[in-house]
C-alpha cells in the first residue's frame, strides 16, 4: 500500500465551495482501480489548508491509472481552480505501524 499526501492550499474564502466540489469529486477517485481509501482534513491553524491522504495499491495506480485517465480531467475541472499555489503531492510507504 502507498499513501499519497497532499497539502491543498485553498484560496481563502473559497473553503465552502471547495468542500462542495470535493464532495462531488470524491466518487470519481473512489471508483478508480487501485484506490483503497481517502481522508480529507481541514487545518486548524490554517483554515484554508486541507490535508488529503489517499491510499493506493501502488504508485502506478495513482500516477498512471488515475492521473492519465479521462476521470482525472473531471477531477481537475472540479478542484484545481481552488488551489493557490498548486499543491505538492508526495507518496509514502509504511515502514512502521504502532
Amino acid at each position: 500500500m502507498i499513501l499519497e499526501h497532499a497539502l491543498l492550499p485553498v484560496i481563502p474564502g473559497q473553503e465552502g465551495a471547495f468542500e462542495a466540489a470535493f464532495a462531488e469529486a470524491h466518487p470519481i477517485i473512489a471508483g478508480m482501480p487501485g484506490f483503497i481509501s481517502l481522508s480529507l482534513s481541514k487545518g486548524i491553524e490554517s483554515a484554508s489548508t486541507y490535508l488529503l491522504l489517499v491510499e493506493w495499491e501502488t504508485v502506478e495506480h495513482h500516477e498512471v491509472g488515475f492521473r492519465q485517465s479521462p476521470e482525472y480531467q473531471q477531477w481537475r475541472a472540479l478542484l484545481h481552480r481552488f488551489y493557490e499555489p498548486f499543491p505538492v503531492v508526495e507518496h509514502f510507504q509504511n515502514q512502521l505501524s504502532i
